[in-house]
């Protein structure tokens, strides 16, 4: 068997998601399923701090998921893009919002870069 990842050609910017990874985020993608729930979603929404609080993340982690800083929270605190969708969706940010801040841009910007129907 064959590694899927040549570490000899990495893209740069490019977070990948690994064993180690998955370990880092843990507390942060746990967080993220728990919102699957719809009481869930409500206790979130209600109260996010305590809500960070029952599920134990650290300080930078709430601090990260607070600021609604998704580069971080994927980059510095393990989370998997799939997880983070989680979260942002509870608070208003889907997919091309959390895309324009890992990229950088504003959300005009980013989407000036879709192609797909429907983007704007």
């Amino acid at each position: 068997m064959t590694a899927q990842i040549d570490r000899d050609r990495p893209i740069p910017g490019t977070t990948i998601f690994d064993g180690a990874v998955s370990r880092r985020g843990y507390r942060v993608n746990k967080l993220a399923m728990s919102l699957a729930r719809a009481e869930n979603r409500a206790a979130f929404a209600a109260d996010e701090d305590a809500y960070l609080e029952t599920h134990g993340l650290t300080e930078e982690e709430r601090r990260a998921v607070r600021a609604r800083d998704w580069r971080a929270v994927i980059e510095d605190h393990g989370g998997n893009i799939y997880m983070v969708i989680k979260i942002g969706a509870v608070v208003g940010h889907g997919l091309y919002q959390i895309g324009a801040h890992q990229r950088g841009e504003s959300f005009e910007t980013f989407l000036a870069t879709r192609a797909a129907s429907g983007a704007r």
